[in-house]
């Protein structure tokens, strides 16, 4: 049962890799992320994503393209799609770690929250 649901409206920011497209025909897993970011560490927090995780996730093999969504205030949804969880999981937890310190992520964001999906290929279109 769904108490308090919410919809918010995310704006795209800007990509990952190259050109988004919503499509999904090529994509096995999607990664999401949202991130409720202290207001005075926006500017931060984009400059971050553009210069440390953008390069970073672009890098890794399999990620084919994401991108990078903002609601009014200081909500963010990171979106990344990808190949296959084998893929996925070639983006090591400590490689994450070490990314998070030198986008200095603690101090930026409030809240963070997410998951990765399993694409179900004959829900797509």
């Amino acid at each position: 049962m769904f108490k308090d649901a919410q919809v918010r409206l995310f704006e795209h920011e800007f990509d990952v890799k190259v050109g988004f497209r919503p499509s999904f025909a090529d994509v096995d897993v999607l990664r999401l992320a949202h991130c409720q970011v202290r207001q005075d560490r926006v500017d931060h927090f984009m400059l971050m994503q553009e210069k440390v995780w953008n390069p970073a996730m672009a890098g890794s093999p399999g990620m084919l393209r994401g991108m990078l969504g903002r609601a009014p205030g200081e909500e963010f949804l990171v979106l990344s799609m990808w190949q296959s969880a084998a893929e996925r999981g070639k983006y090591r937890p400590e490689r994450v770690e070490r990314l998070a310190l030198r986008a200095q992520i603690a101090a930026d964001v409030r809240a963070i929250a997410g998951d990765v999906v399993q694409l179900e290929p004959s829900w797509t279109v």
